[in-house]
């Protein structure tokens, strides 16, 4: 499935991206709440030390994603980053203290059972390490396509889950394109150095299409309950990653009688996200309920339906 080296590199980038998950959401949570897709948002974040902190984290993410990259297949690297949920909450009981409940406990088993069992049952092949410009055009077609369509119907909406879900979905979508561009352009350091890296249009995609992801990614933890997008996002990066490291990498997973158990392990999965996502929604009102409002006033503004 993957060397062990890969998969030791996807878990410490998934634990990164929980840190960096902590960090942001506490910033993202203290400012106001906007009617639409503000690109003003991330100026605002910038100016927060704990959003900066959390940006460092994804620095050192990407480059742990990088190194797994470059050993294991993508549709083993980025499943494994499903983990960042309950990672999130754990490193979140550290540092912001308290006890994990039950469900919480009871969320991070399905989770890591489910994912375990998954993995197991489809048994995600090494393919190529490079995929050629005419499997890229349409890939990149669709996953645009996809984007464009949950950001619209997230702007047609109101702040809720549903708006918050379609975020997650383009979220995901942008998560996962990044990855197989990030792949891409590790072959290229590897096979050419540097300048070989720099000269790759792969190189600039996942740049930009990470800078996008984490826009949106700021949008959906603003637009609408925990339970609505962390699940949608837990999942659907692992699924369109998966998509394309079939089609862009030529990886293979089994099929046949195999989906059953790799069915279950989804379903443990999205069960176990799903309460975990409720136990970190708790968490984050209680910490966050008082600041969100006191940034409002800070600039004069009215505290968003997030914040009441």
């Amino acid at each position: 499935m993957a060397t062990w080296p890969a998969v030791l590199f996807a878990l410490l980038a998934a634990a990164s991206n929980a840190l960096a998950t902590v960090l942001q959401r506490r910033a993202a949570r203290t400012v106001p709440l906007s009617a639409g897709l503000r690109l003003g948002l991330l100026v605002d974040l910038l100016h927060r030390a704990v959003w900066l902190g959390g940006m460092l984290a994804v620095v050192a993410a990407a480059c742990f994603q990088a190194l797994a990259l470059s050993q294991g297949a993508l549709s083993v690297v980025q499943p494994l980053f499903v983990l960042e949920l309950p990672l999130a909450l754990l490193i979140g009981r550290v540092l912001l203290g308290g006890q994990i409940s039950r469900s919480g406990w009871i969320g991070v088993g399905l989770l890591v059972v489910g994912l375990g069992s998954a993995l197991a049952a489809a048994a995600p092949t090494i393919g190529t390490t490079h995929a050629p410009f005419d499997r890229w055009v349409p890939a990149l077609v669709v996953c645009a396509g996809v984007m464009a369509t949950a950001v619209g119907a997230a702007l047609r909406r109101g702040a809720g889950g549903v708006r918050a879900a379609c975020f997650a979905g383009a979220t995901a979508v942008g998560y996962a394109l990044t990855a197989a561009m990030l792949k891409d352009a590790t072959h290229a350091w590897q096979t050419g150095g540097p300048a070989a890296f720099f000269s790759t249009w792969q190189t600039y995609g996942f740049a930009a299409t990470g800078v996008l992801a984490i826009f949106l990614l700021e949008n959906a933890m603003q637009s609408g309950p925990l339970t609505a997008s962390q699940p949608v996002l837990t999942l659907g990066d692992a699924l369109v990653s998966l998509s394309l490291g079939v089609t862009l990498y030529d990886e293979r997973v089994r099929t046949g009688w195999w989906l059953l158990p790799e069915a279950l392990g989804v379903g443990l999965v999205l069960w176990g996200a799903v309460l975990l996502s409720r136990v970190a929604l708790v968490r984050d009102l209680t910490d966050t309920q008082d600041q969100a409002p006191a940034a409002a006033r800070d600039r004069g503004t009215a505290p968003g339906p997030a914040d009441t």
